[in-house]
């Protein structure tokens, strides 16, 4: 899937949550597809979180 169609696919679904659910169930799909993007860019490589997963040195 390229990331056009990813969008795309986002988009509907943030589309379909505001049309049906109101503005609090657009909210949610929001930050749960903010929360995937962010999954997918770590289980990728392209996002580094070394920096908040270890102590102080």
């Amino acid at each position: 899937m390229t990331k056009t169609q990813q969008g795309l696919l986002t988009g509907l679904t943030l589309g379909l949550a505001a049309a049906f659910g109101g503005f609090g169930a657009f909210l949610i799909v929001l930050v749960f597809a903010a929360l995937g993007v962010t999954v997918g860019l770590v289980l990728d490589g392209r996002l580094d979180i070394s920096q908040f997963t270890q102590g102080r040195r």
